[in-house]
Parts: structure tokens; sequence; C-alpha cells
């Protein structure tokens, strides 16, 4: 069977709940995850943190140059996101809108590539943020080996403190064998993973 078609993700809410000071003040490492699936509106909420589309026209994290290096890609498990079938998935923020191109729950071979870390296992959901540092070289040359890096960064506080107003939870999961972590998440060549970020209610 093939990739399944577009997955359409409900509209982001702009609006939150808890102010950005209070998701700062609650913000913690979180290793340990409930199996409860998820919502398709909070996944939907958090990848539009990470790199929606925002009233500017522009990402919802700062790009040197809009040159807009990273890619995200979504591994789900079974069971683990309401209406929304096991597998990998690339996130488009035009559209905002989820491609299947991997199928099956994937979480143990992603988190055999991050050393076995066993709560990448458990966690309902998985960011893996990717990144073709070329785009952004072609305009900064050599400096696109800081730039790169940096606007992840920005992209892992935006997904943490997005997690903390849905009561969810997450950890900047950097170890792991870059070579693996493609190719569970069947990553291009041209493209470097650089975090994982587990996703799901704390235990």
């Amino acid at each position: 069977m093939g990739p399944s078609p577009a997955t359409e993700l409900p509209a982001p809410s702009q609006r939150g709940t808890i102010s950005v000071e209070e998701a700062i003040a609650s913000r913690y490492s979180v290793r340990s995850y409930r199996s409860d699936a998820l919502s398709l509106g909070q996944l939907s909420q958090v990848l539009w943190a990470a790199q929606g589309l925002t009233k500017h026209g522009g990402r919802a994290a700062p790009s040197a140059g809009a040159t807009y290096p990273l890619e995200i890609f979504v591994l789900v498990g079974k069971g683990s996101v309401q209406d929304l079938a096991e597998g990998v998935y690339r996130y488009y923020p035009r559209g905002h809108r989820l491609d299947r191109h991997r199928e099956g729950d994937l979480r143990a071979e992603l988190s055999q590539a991050a050393l076995n870390q066993r709560f990448i296992r458990e966690a309902p959901v998985s960011l893996v943020v990717c990144a073709d540092y070329q785009r952004t070289a072609r305009g900064y040359g050599r400096r696109a080996e800081r730039y790169v890096p940096m606007e992840a960064g920005h992209v892992g506080q935006n997904v943490h403190l997005q997690a903390v107003a849905l009561g969810l939870g997450t950890v900047m999961v950097g170890a792991f064998h870059d070579e693996e972590v493609a190719r569970a998440v069947g990553a291009g060549p041209d493209l470097v993973p650089l975090y994982i970020f587990p996703l799901g209610k704390p235990r």
C-alpha cells in the first residue's frame, strides 16, 4: 500500500489559556509519558508553534534570511493520535498538513537510533527536526553552520512552551546516531537530523 493522502490539520489557535510567563515558569524536561492518545488538534497546535505560518506571512520561529532550512517529521505510534494512522509524516507549513511517507509504528526503531532511550519508545509521538544546511549556505556561506542550529533552538523552545500550554510534556533530545534517525524517518540525503522531541502527557 502506498503513502496516504495528505491529512489537513485543524486550524491552530492564536489565543492560549495561559501566559507566556506561566509557560516558561512551568517548563521542565519530561522523560516519562502516559500512553494516552493526543488529539489531532493538539498535534496541529504544536506543529504550528514549530514551523507554522504567522499573520505576517513568515514562520513561527525566526530564520536567517527567511531561508527556512528545517523540515519537521512526525513519528506517530499505533493509536497515539486520534484520527491519524501510525507512521511517519512530514509537516508542510503551507497548507498546514501532514503527508505520510512511512507506514507502521516505528517508535522502537527511533528509540534504538537514539541510544535506546526508553521514553522515546513510550511517547505517543516524536517530532524529528532535520535541516538542509545548503538552503542557508547559499546566502550565508559557512555562517550556516551557526545559523541553522540557532534556528533549531528557536523551534525547540516554541515546541516546549506550546506543549506546556496544552498540558503536554517534551524534552530536547540530541543524543542519537544521525544516519539511523534519518533512516527511521525516511529523510533524504540532504537532511541532517538535529533534534528529537518526544511528545505526550507526563506520567
